[in-house]
């Protein structure tokens, strides 16, 4: 097997040891009983007899006086001792549990729970006698449980060859659990600022007689975890009901109770030594944090035991238990499972206005001072805030603004420059928040009235002769900027019209070039059809291609802050119209796998060339003047009232 498991140094040394015991006591077969004996002397087989609750030496001794009494010993030995089959078969299934415990050596445990395939040998009666059993080496092998932590009583009944070894509660409790209670009092826990409400619902529902199980659901990083940890903080200072006082609450750590389950039974084994720990305590509260991944978790091919049908009958008795979870995970997994998800009472964990982030910051503020030794200014807790918010639509508040700060600090640490003082300004909060959100620098700032007085000028040194245009869409942008808009909307909704051949796609260039932001085009004439508008926004499930999601969603999501050009736009087919129309009103848009995308701080502009044969017709007089009104008249007939309305501007280009 040259891709299989090799034999490592020390199970090679065991069975050395073996050969060389067979032959020093002159015996003609090389047998189990002689490589039991050399694994009494491999510290890592020595120590799982030990702990499985036999004494070595008395085992060794046993074994000594076996092959004096028992085997018989021949006198002249040409040849080494002949292995028995009983020897084989223990190498060959040490080596298949290597295998499927997906290890790259075999060692000397893998050879001492495979000596129990041999069952009428005498190596397993006198591992037997001492009182280990199969059962209690894989045990001891998988997750170290140990029959000598048990009590006397437990050690007596597992003597006489009754498979012990189990966790007993309380050591199952310490190895699984993080007591979020002790982390409060020890001052381990970041205080809790706000969420009074969501703290009353918790409260409440744990008050109950029956369903006393609060799960709070939120999106990441809005502080459902906080919310647990601020009612251990309260519980320690006695700011709770009658009815919890005293309590403990407990963090179940899935990944522990899952690491090293080589064997079905015990992840169920190691869950209900805890469940049986929390329902022994009247006063225990369990917090599974990302409650969905109980669900299947534990669960064989095929079969239907998995820890949230453990957790069921625990939860209609005296268990109470926090869970928390996102709403994609809970109704993509929990409430899939409606008899899981009904022992629950849901309390939403809304994202925090930025306001109330401004006050979570002030309140966290000291620890980080401390943390990094530095002082953060009012601005800058101020700043990260609102800009977090501005500028990372891809995560939550306060979470994102608390990474911004913690990251800030960060910076300041490993700055190759010296500071005259330790001081995090509002300067050093848009840099970092630009560092994160991948944006220009010059773009991520609370003051940007500079850089708007002169986009006109600066436009009109890069486009010609477009004038009326560039101040029309200055105008616009400026108008947007200063809040004058609904801020769920985008930054700005144009319409280029005009001629072929005046500047409009250029326009857009230098615009995104001097607001220093990403710009998209998209050729309109490539979604003519209907069928090729899924191309945009991602194919419905079913179809080639629903795995890759949209060009423009995708776009979007990688440069949130950007200029988007849908050049030709009457060319493309009439649906169109009507995504766009979500665009320009919300600032959002769906994608085919229900995700909302941002378009918040997108400028989107939509050029067009209809009318164009008719202005281009020879006219006598004011020929501008009647060919803007040649131009709108040509821009109703094409577009519905409704996308029209929508528009923050209709933006005429003339001939140049």
């Amino acid at each position: 097997m040259p891709d299989g498991p090799q034999v490592s140094p020390a199970a090679q040394a065991v069975l050395n040891f073996a050969v060389k015991t067979a032959s020093e006591h002159q015996h003609e077969f090389l047998t189990t009983e002689h490589l039991l004996y050399s694994l009494l002397q491999d510290m890592q087989a020595a120590e799982i007899i030990y702990e499985c609750g036999a004494d070595p030496a008395v085992l060794s001794g046993e074994l000594e006086e076996y092959f004096a009494e028992t085997l018989e010993a021949v006198r002249q030995m040409d040849q080494p001792p002949e292995q028995t089959a009983g020897f084989e078969q223990t190498l060959r299934v040490a080596l298949m549990h290597a295998i499927s415990s997906e290890k790259s050596t075999m060692d000397g445990g893998d050879l001492l729970a495979a000596l129990y395939r041999v069952p009428d040998s005498f190596a397993v009666y006198f591992l037997e006698k001492q009182g280990v059993s199969r059962l209690d080496v894989l045990s001891y092998i998988a997750h170290g449980v140990s029959k000598r932590d048990e009590s006397d009583p437990e050690l007596a009944g597992a003597g006489e060859g009754k498979p012990g070894g189990k966790p007993s509660p309380q050591k199952a409790l310490e190895a699984f659990t993080v007591n979020l209670t002790q982390m409060a009092r020890d001052e381990k826990l970041d205080p809790i600022i706000g969420r009074t409400v969501e703290l009353k619902r918790t409260m409440r529902t744990l008050c109950r007689r029956r369903k006393n199980n609060p799960l709070l659901v939120g999106e990441p990083g809005v502080g459902k975890t906080a919310v647990v940890e601020g009612l251990a903080q309260m519980i320690v200072r006695g700011e709770v009901p009658d009815r919890l006082q005293g309590h403990q609450i407990f963090a179940l750590d899935m990944g522990s109770l899952l690491a090293g389950t080589r064997y079905r039974g015990d992840f169920e084994e190691r869950l209900k030594a805890v469940l049986d720990a929390l329902l022994a305590d009247d006063k225990a509260i369990v917090f599974i944090d990302e409650l969905h991944t109980v669900v299947g978790a534990g669960a064989t091919q095929g079969g239907s035991m998995d820890a949230s049908n453990l957790l069921k009958p625990a939860l209609n008795s005296s268990l109470r238990c926090i869970g928390a979870t996102t709403y994609q995970e809970y109704k993509t997994h929990i409430l899939k499972d409606r008899a899981f998800a009904r022992r629950f009472q849901k309390i939403d964990v809304t994202e925090p206005s930025i306001e109330d982030t401004i006050t979570i910051l002030s309140g966290l503020r000291g620890h980080y001072e401390k943390h990094y030794e530095v002082t953060i200014e009012d601005d800058a807790v101020e700043t990260a805030a609102k800009l977090s918010a501005r500028y990372m639509h891809d995560r939550f508040l306060p979470d994102k603004a608390i990474d911004v700060i913690d990251e800030a600090g960060a910076a300041f640490l490993l700055a190759d420059l010296s500071h005259d003082q330790a001081l995090i300004t509002k300067g050093d909060i848009e840099a970092t928040i630009a560092d994160i959100a991948n944006l220009p620098p010059a773009n991520v700032t609370s003051d940007d009235a500079k850089m708007l007085q002169t986009l006109p000028a600066r436009l009109k040194e890069r486009v010609f002769g477009q004038d009326a245009a560039v101040e029309r869409l200055s105008k616009a942008i400026k108008l947007s900027r200063a809040g004058m808009r609904d801020p769920e909307k985008p930054v700005g909704s144009f319409l280029f019209t005009g001629p072929t051949g005046v500047g409009k796609s250029e326009m857009c260039k230098q615009l995104a070039e001097l607001l220093s932001v990403s710009f998209k085009r998209f050729d309109m004439s490539e979604y003519a059809e209907k069928h090729t508008i899924s191309r945009l926004i991602g194919a419905p499930p079913g179809y080639v291609g629903f795995d890759q999601g949209g060009l423009l969603t995708e776009a979007i999501i990688k440069t949130p802050y950007s200029v988007v050009l849908l050049d030709e736009i009457e060319k493309a087919h009439p649906d169109l119209f009507n995504i766009l129309l979500q665009v320009m009103d919300n600032g959002r848009l769906t994608d085919q796998h229900g995700k909302s995308v941002d378009f918040r701080n997108v400028i989107l502009i939509m050029t067009t060339n209809a009318g164009a044969s008719d202005m281009a017709r020879e006219t006598v007089g004011f020929g501008n003047l009647t060919r803007e009104g040649e131009d709108e008249q040509a821009v109703q007939k094409m577009f519905t009232p409704e996308f029209r309305n929508r528009l923050d501007a209709i933006v005429p280009f003339g001939y140049l």
